[in-house]
């Protein structure tokens, strides 16, 4: 599973290419069908940068059935992953997946640099600078 942000569409999109090169399965919430359904039923076929401000802006949305079954969508998938990649940079959604997988004991990998000390990013089991650097290792 890959977390990251959703204006990061472009790099998730990479990965996935490359991870499925190698032969491998990944999920990408971009892809997942119940959350293609989710966004078609609530009209969104919006660039990733509007899709975001508009989200980012939704009144009162704790509340929100359609937050709540993007995040049912996403805790699911956390649940069945066997191992969780945070493609940086991610924001604090995808850090706060990053957490929950750790303590769901799922193997956790980080990809993009990381200037400055982290130390709760020792939960990661592997680091890359690069998608290619990843990629190699597999």
């Amino acid at each position: 599973m890959i977390v990251s942000r959703w204006r990061n569409k472009r790099s998730v999109t990479e990965l996935v290419d490359k991870i499925r090169a190698k032969g491998k399965t990944v999920y990408s919430f971009f892809e997942a069908d119940d959350f293609k359904q989710t966004l078609k039923e609530s009209g969104q076929k919006l660039h990733p940068e509007e899709f975001m401000q508009k989200f980012e802006s939704i009144p009162d949305w704790k509340n929100n059935p359609q937050v709540r079954e993007i995040f049912d969508i996403d805790m699911k998938a956390l649940r069945d992953a066997e191992t969780v990649i945070l493609l940086l940079p991610a924001g604090k959604s995808a850090h706060i997946e990053a957490g929950v997988a750790y303590s769901l004991g799922k193997k956790l990998i980080v990809i993009g640099e990381q200037k400055e000390t982290e130390s709760l990013y020792l939960i990661f089991n592997e680091f890359y600078n690069t998608i290619d650097d990843f990629i190699k290792s597999i």
